[in-house]
């Protein structure tokens, strides 16, 4: 039995795909990251987990359970840290654990929970007190009550330093150790290249990648990153370049440095050209594309 099986999801308002036609498969114990610009969906299909949108088309169901017609059902089954949470300002930390521990029937403990999120230390403060960063770390918490099967994540590290972004990944990564399946949106692509089995990339509503990481790279020609360095940058050298077959993409920086995604044959023709257009080469080195490279690639060239 899959995770979350969507198919031929769609939602439209009047003329605008908010979703078009998207099928994906996540497996359990799976985790899996969605991405895509601001507005390509990601949000919209979330709230179709959660029953908060209604398709046009298509139908999804979590753990064999149809998210429509069983959303109670499914509802007992995740634990969800959406993008625009707002906490109780007259309530504690430690009473926002134990409200969540009554509505899932749980037997938590509030000081092991608050711990494990790293805000014990202020479990009775009143979270109208607490920083972006506490409250996102709390409403984690309350996800994490009565042990999920499902963790749906909008935009989890929104708000954390760097150390409470490393907690974050710690603390997925012991959730998924004990069987959870994660399904995070994120636009930190660092983020997700850390913890994701597989990623999604949502264009404009239209599903246009689902894979591993490396199976991006190789489905891009095998994933190459060209890093150029040329004594001087003249009009017309990255045209040369982009016209080169297996070239991908490529950009000059403002240091006059050429990247270029390609295929690894087309690394000497690229040398080549440069070195014929006149120009000498002070030092070059091939990388591996980032999730960030091929992110840019499918989305063509939205971040």
């Amino acid at each position: 039995m899959t995770a979350i099986d969507a198919t031929g999801v769609s939602k439209r308002y009047g003329t605008v795909h908010a979703l078009d036609r998207v099928d994906l498969q996540v497996q359990p114990g799976e985790t899996f990251g969605f991405l895509g610009p601001n507005g390509a969906g990601k949000s919209t299909f979330l709230n179709v987990l959660l029953d908060f949108v209604k398709p046009t088309a298509g139908s999804v169901e979590i753990f064999g359970h149809d998210c429509q017609r069983e959303s109670v059902a499914v509802r007992e089954r995740i634990g969800v840290l959406p993008e625009g949470y707002s906490v109780f300002d007259r309530l504690t930390g430690r009473q926002h654990i134990q409200y969540a521990i009554r509505s899932k029937e749980a037997d938590d403990d509030p000081m092991e929970i608050l711990d494990r999120v790293g805000i014990a230390s202020e479990a009775d403060r009143k979270a109208s007190g607490y920083s972006k960063g506490m409250a996102q770390r709390l409403v984690l918490g309350m996800a994490l009550v009565g042990e999920p099967d499902l963790l749906l994540l909008d935009e989890p590290t929104t708000g954390l330093d760097p150390n409470g972004a490393a907690e974050m990944r710690r603390i997925l990564d012991e959730e998924n150790e004990r069987g959870a399946t994660i399904l995070f949106s994120s636009h930190i692509l660092e983020q997700v290249e850390a913890v994701c089995d597989r990623v999604g990339i949502l264009k404009a509503g239209e599903l246009v990648a689902v894979d591993t990481i490396q199976g991006l790279r190789e489905s891009l020609g095998g994933g190459t990153k060209l890093v150029i360095e040329p004594d001087r940058l003249e009009n017309g050298a990255v045209e040369d370049v982009r016209a080169i077959q297996g070239v991908e993409t490529a950009v000059a920086d403002e240091d006059s440095t050429i990247e270029v995604t390609c295929t690894n044959d087309a690394k000497m023709d690229i040398l080549v050209a440069l070195r014929d257009a006149g120009l000498e080469v002070v030092n070059f080195r091939t990388e591996e594309a980032s999730l960030e490279d091929m992110f840019v690639e499918y989305t063509g060239g939205s971040r």
